[in-house]
């Protein structure tokens, strides 16, 4: 063409959770009946949605016709102020309705952050990373995520003294990104740990960013602690929250932001407003969730409903540590939170060399073609799904430096579950023998 078109951040956009699926769908065109482990979707792993949460849905659909329209560009004032008082009821906090925006899903709210972004700031996020997050934060920028260290080795807490020496020597990063609950590790963030990355946002006037789309997902002995319990009045944040997981409904697109200590710096204040001017030209996030949701969570059936998942997703966790602890080469912490779990090979397990066996020639043809210039454990998810039919992430494809793959805790049959875990377990043991 005459000019170049291409976005100088294009080839930062990737998202390995959907991206693995192609190679999914052509091993089932082949014969390969695949189980789905790429993505956390509940109502695909077939988690039934409750009578009465159905019931409140529908009954807006009849009943109110507004529910048809357009909503402000904010979002609507009955969700909003639903949220506000939610705030003040948990912690305490004072949260201005007119300082939470709603977006069409979380997916749309990162985009929406990192597009808005002056292009010289960046954002440091948790490695391994949330590929929506890494791929937005660095096509903004037109260079590579900037990340810091999950320590695998010690709970995947994020190493502290990585993120004061990066933020320290890198004054390009303005902000620090937190996954709590933490996709993909299941790690909960302690309260202590949050405190120091506050403390480090201050010291260096930086503004946080706490994705916390699993903050009611929480199960292990640590508890999940709300970034606006920590931040003070002085620290400018942007917590995010929604439907998809906890509901579940993940197909309502419905996801909003939160601003904390607007008003303590005038560039942070100036560029929310850049965010709220964006969302203006789109009009309005989608109507029906918002008017759902404050009857949905306020229901006295929505905690326990929320308790009882859980407990399932405990239950899971810890029959997938008991499981994967007896393999030999891997490291695979409990998770506490979410509904996912990292396996991670150890240093020098993986090499070139390594297959499974592959009784469908045709799969064995189309793997053997594809797999000649991917990652080491990539290579291990294209086999395992050739030869066993699960279809995992690698976490090279979570923006990682460590090799090794994502799971979820979704399956509802328990004894479908274990056995699935098993048979994983297994073909690692053959992998790592071959």
């Amino acid at each position: 063409m005459r000019n170049n078109i291409v976005h100088p951040g294009a080839d930062e956009l990737t998202y390995e959770i959907r991206e693995i699926v192609e190679a999914g769908r052509e091993l089932e065109k082949k014969g390969i009946r695949m189980h789905w482990e790429n993505i956390g979707d509940p109502v695909a792993k077939g988690v039934t949605i409750p009578e009465w949460i159905k019931n409140i849905v529908s009954d807006i659909i009849t009943n109110d016709d507004s529910s048809y329209g357009y909503s402000p560009t904010k979002g609507l004032l009955e969700a909003r102020q639903f949220i506000s008082d939610l705030r003040k009821k948990e912690s305490g906090v004072t949260l201005d309705p007119e300082d939470i925006l709603f977006f069409n899903g979380l997916g749309d709210a990162i985009s929406i952050i990192y597009t808005y972004l002056n292009r010289g700031s960046r954002v440091i996020g948790p490695n391994p990373a949330y590929p929506t997050h890494s791929s937005a934060e660095g096509a903004h920028a037109g260079s590579r995520h900037i990340t810091y260290r999950l320590k695998h080795h010690r709970n995947w807490l994020p190493d502290v003294e990585d993120i004061r020496n990066k933020v320290k020597y890198n004054p390009s990063v303005a902000g620090i990104l937190i996954i709590n609950p933490d996709n993909p590790t299941g790690m909960v963030y302690p309260k202590r740990i949050l405190e120091e990355i506050v403390n480090i946002a201050r010291e260096f006037d930086l503004f946080l960013i706490s994705d916390e789309i699993y903050a009611n997902i929480s199960y292990g002995a640590e508890r999940m602690v709300p970034l606006y319990e920590v931040i003070g009045n002085d620290v400018p944040a942007i917590v995010m929250r929604g439907l998809s997981k906890e509901v579940p409904w993940p197909g309502a697109r419905c996801g909003w932001i939160e601003v904390y200590n607007k008003k303590t710096d005038p560039i942070f204040a100036r560029y929310i407003k850049s965010l709220v001017d964006a969302k203006t030209l789109e009009v309005c996030s989608t109507t029906l969730p918002q008017k759902a949701l404050p009857k949905i969570m306020s229901d006295a059936r929505y905690h326990p409903y929320l308790k009882e998942k859980a407990l399932e997703y405990h239950k899971r966790a810890d029959a997938a540590y008991r499981i994967f602890k007896e393999v030999d080469g891997i490291t695979a912490l409990r998770p506490e939170g979410a509904f996912y779990m990292s396996v991670v090979f150890e240093d020098s397990v993986l090499n070139k060399s390594q297959s499974l066996p592959i009784a469908n020639q045709e799969a064995k043809e189309y793997i053997e073609h594809v797999i000649t210039d991917v990652s080491l454990d990539k290579q291990f998810a294209y086999y395992l799904m050739a030869g066993a039919g699960f279809c995992v992430v690698p976490l090279s494809g979570f923006n990682s430096d460590l090799y090794g793959f994502r799971i979820t805790l979704l399956e509802a049959n328990t004894e479908m579950f274990e056995e699935n875990l098993r048979t994983i377990a297994q073909k690692i043991k053959e992998y790592l023998r071959s």
